[in-house]
């Protein structure tokens, strides 16, 4: 039977808050790196570390969140359903197909990796699998394929870079910086101290505020996929009630990871410091959307 493709405007507003956040970090990492080029810091160290990070950063961090998770890639044989549901998945989305990667943990839960289309690997847990019926977790996997058709995943990479940098320099500038430099670079040290700060302050809120509008676009782009909102809205409903009842202890290993996944698995924090937005509001655009599809008036807009 032949899958019909589903096409699908990008969302405007992503596309604008990812390059205002790629700006926005660039402009203030320019800073940070003049502030160590005027803290003495030699140049070419400079370039050598940024470069390297930012290489480890887009090439390595899928395999290392991967191993952080427990997870692994899987083949067709280990899993054939769940690589034959996103294979179907990405004729409809007219993407390329990702590795496919599942990781042995109770946590219901999902997410997607990786630089490009080409290097994505989606990971569903063994505990949303467990968890959900077929159509609930179709609804799941089309939303990781989602963030890897908006290439946001890559953008959410790049701001995390920024953050660990800076996250990096705070930490050793304050185990090691403290009480034995010379007065000449006590000022110089404490400028890249303060800028440090910035740059890791900067770079959290742009990652929130990011990866919250991000949700919404990949539930929106899943029910157009699938053409079921309501089974997204289903499943979400389940993940939040089983991640409500796992061991806070299970929670926090992942949380290092919590912008990346589908349903944060920390505790529940409003406003500005969330990952995602409220689990109540992503229902409710999901069901109007069914609403909208019922009518016939749900458009890739």
């Amino acid at each position: 039977m032949a899958v019909t493709k589903t096409t699908f405007s990008r969302d405007t507003g992503l596309q604008v808050r990812m390059l205002l956040t790629l700006f926005l970090l660039g402009a203030v990492y320019v800073v940070f790196v003049g502030v160590l080029f005027a803290a003495g810091v030699n140049a070419g160290l400079i370039v050598i570390v940024a470069v390297g990070l930012a290489a480890a950063q887009l090439f390595s961090s899928d395999k290392l969140a991967l191993h952080a998770m427990g997870a692994r890639e899987v083949t067709p044989q280990e899993a054939p359903e769940l690589h034959a549901m996103i294979e179907r998945l990405c004729i409809q989305a007219d993407l390329p197909k990702p590795k496919v990667a599942v990781a042995h943990t109770d946590m219901p839960n999902a997410f997607a990796l990786g630089r490009s289309q080409k290097s994505a690997t989606v990971c569903a847990t063994t505990g949303i699998m467990k968890l959900l019926s077929p159509a609930e977790l179709e609804g799941v996997m089309a939303h990781e394929l989602a963030h890897v058709k908006n290439r946001d995943v890559m953008i959410m990479t790049i701001a995390s870079f920024f953050a660990s940098i800076a996250a990096m320099i705070l930490q050793f500038g304050f185990l090691f910086g403290g009480g034995r430099q010379s007065n000449d670079s006590g000022p110089g040290i404490l400028a890249i101290l303060l800028v440090s700060l910035v740059v890791y302050v900067v770079s959290f809120f742009l990652m929130m505020a990011l990866s919250r509008y991000r949700e919404f676009v990949a539930d929106r782009g899943a029910a157009l996929v699938t053409g079921r909102p309501s089974a997204l809205a289903s499943a979400l409903r389940k993940i939040a009630s089983g991640m409500d009842r796992l061991p806070q202890k299970d929670l926090r290993v992942a949380n290092e990871m919590s912008a990346f996944f589908i349903a944060s698995p920390g505790k529940k924090i409003a406003g500005l410091f969330s990952t995602h937005p409220p689990m109540e509001q992503r229902i409710e655009q999901l069901m109007r959307l069914e609403g909208d599809l019922q009518r016939g008036t749900l458009a890739a807009t």
